[in-house]
């Protein structure tokens, strides 16, 4: 016999602790799921299980999120956390390395508790998945060129860097070591 009541353990820890917690059950994208069943046939393909990680990592945040207090301050935990990583991928962008995957990642961390950066991050995965698709389908010459264009600008954007951040003219040096050698 199944025990009634929702039927998350976080959900049933935080109703005997004498929390409120909604009973109704959503899917990814935050709608109620329905009952395929008694709505015309069962379905053929059964959503794949959650790694065990994600299933504590949920249940731990279903807790936290059940007490007012702890939904407050994972809240602001989360946002700390998220500007933290953007910030310092924003300031890492102009630079070679990681810049844009850090401010992917921050926008993830706010993805966790704020609607607005779900669907941001959405939105910017579907646009980098179809970039990746369209390079993809060019003939290689066309990815050559793409790929130069990009190295032209990686190149140019540390050369600047180290040119007016240290004061490093490497372009410069390098012609003044080619003249002399």
């Amino acid at each position: 016999m199944a025990v009634p009541g929702p039927p998350n353990v976080a959900a049933r820890a935080a109703e005997r602790r004498g929390y409120g917690v909604p009973t109704e059950q959503h899917d990814r994208r935050g709608r109620p799921t329905t009952d395929r069943d008694g709505a015309g046939g069962t379905t053929l393909v059964e959503r794949r299980q959650r790694p065990r990680w994600r299933q504590r990592l949920s249940t731990t945040l279903d807790l936290i999120r059940a007490n007012p207090t702890g939904r407050v301050t994972l809240k602001i935990f989360i946002a700390i956390a998220g500007a933290l990583v953007v910030t310092i991928g924003i300031a890492l962008i102009p630079l070679p390395g990681p810049g844009w995957l850090l401010v992917i990642a921050g926008l993830g961390i706010w993805a966790v508790e704020f609607h607005w950066a779900r669907r941001l991050l959405g939105f910017t995965r579907r646009h980098v998945h179809n970039w990746t698709q369209w390079v993809k389908d060019r003939s290689l010459a066309v990815r050559f060129v793409l790929g130069s264009v990009g190295l032209v600008f990686v190149g140019s954007v540390v050369w600047l860097s180290l040119k007016y951040s240290f004061g490093i003219d490497v372009v410069a040096e390098a012609l003044h070591y080619l003249a002399t050698h």
